[in-house]
Formats: structure tokens, C-alpha cells, sequence
């Protein structure tokens, strides 16, 4: 049984280093170079359309206050139609 065990580490160890030869290489930079690029484009694509859609809100609750404001004058004035018919 512990022969087995030494035997499983060690492969493991093996596998890791390999792993981390693999992983530090070149043409793996290459890749998450590529990989990174694509993620800053992305990320700008995103926050071109988040700034739209913010402008767009911007506005929306701009006509929003808007009527609101033209509402309550509206609610101010008397309604002096009833007064003179009695």
C-alpha cells in the first residue's frame, strides 16, 4: 500500500511539473495573450452599450419629472367651471 501511495505522488509531481513547463511556455502566453485581448474587447463593447442605455435612462427620467411637474400644475389650478354653474 505505500508504494502505491509514493507512486501516485510521484506521478503527481511529475505531472505538475510538466503542467507548469506547459503551462509557463510560450506559445501558452501566446494563447492567454489572445485570450486577454479578446476580454478587453469585450469588456469595451459592454461599456459602450452600458453608456447608452444610461443616456437613455437620463432621458427617460428627465420626461419623466417632466410630466410629473406639468401634472401637478395642472392639479394647482382651480377648476372654476364648476363655481359658475350652480
Amino acid at each position: 500500500m505505500g508504494w502505491r501511495r509514493l507512486g501516485i505522488f510521484a506521478s503527481g509531481v511529475l505531472f505538475g511539473t510538466a503542467g507548469v513547463k506547459i503551462l509557463s511556455g510560450r506559445d501558452a502566453k501566446k494563447a492567454y495573450t489572445h485570450v486577454a485581448a479578446a476580454v478587453l474587447r469585450g469588456k469595451d463593447c459592454v461599456m459602450e452599450n452600458y453608456d447608452k442605455v444610461r443616456e437613455n435612462c437620463s432621458d427617460i427620467i428627465a420626461d419623466a419629472k417632466e410630466i410629473n411637474e406639468k401634472y401637478k400644475a395642472d392639479e394647482m389650478i382651480p377648476d372654476t367651471a364648476e363655481d359658475e354653474n350652480p
